[in-house]
């Protein structure tokens, strides 16, 4: 379903998936089981200061990260969702690659990732057995962050990273429309899908 899915909307790899992720809001499905607010997170590692809501953005990028390299590379992926799948991946490092930046231009030092290990351990990525699979963890990873994100605005002491923040979440939230899109949800009732 999700290769024909993604055959039909041939717009991902024509169009750009800039395009696609902003046409794609517009259509965001997900189940009434799986709402926005079943999946709620907050930042790893949040506490006091900017630095540590940096910290936290970048825990949550390295993850997505390790999900996208980690799931991408076990084989249960067609051409064309890998081809979206490293798309989102290549995102995901452009996010780390800037909060890094901003932790140390504040004085700190931005944190390690875990091991692939850690991750696979801590995302269950071994339970993945199906394209399918991946994709709905995928989705469930992007919501977390999106919503994240948008949680943690109002933590920040510098207005300035806000922007950088609405980004991030924008970011995220559009890849889980294209997510769940591709796993062939309704379209939610409710509104405020975020936060």
């Amino acid at each position: 379903m999700i290769i024909k899915t993604l055959k039909r909307r041939q717009f991902l790899t024509q169009v750009g998936v800039g395009l696609v992720g902003i046409g794609a809001v517009s259509m965001i499905d997900v189940s009434s089981s799986e709402t926005a607010n079943s999946n709620k997170r907050k930042l790893p590692g949040s506490g006091d200061g900017d630095i540590a809501v940096l910290q936290g953005a970048l825990a949550l990028e390295n993850e997505g990260i390790a999900a996208y390299s980690i799931a991408g590379g076990s084989g249960l992926l067609s051409a064309e969702v890998l081809k979206v799948a490293l798309v989102f991946l290549g995102h995901h490092k452009a996010h780390r690659d800037s909060l890094a930046s901003l932790i140390i231009k504040a004085g700190g030092k931005a944190a390690d990732p875990k091991s692939d290990a850690e991750y696979t351990r801590d995302l269950d990525l071994g339970s993945l057995k199906s394209q399918g699979d991946v994709v709905a963890l995928a989705a469930r990873l992007e919501q977390g962050a999106a919503n994240a994100y948008v949680g943690q605005v109002a933590a920040l002491k510098d207005r300035s990273l806000a922007t950088l923040f609405a980004q991030l979440s924008t970011d995220e939230a559009v890849h889980w429309a294209v997510l769940n899109n591709a796993l062939g949800n309704a379209v939610p009732a409710t509104p405020y899908l975020f936060g």
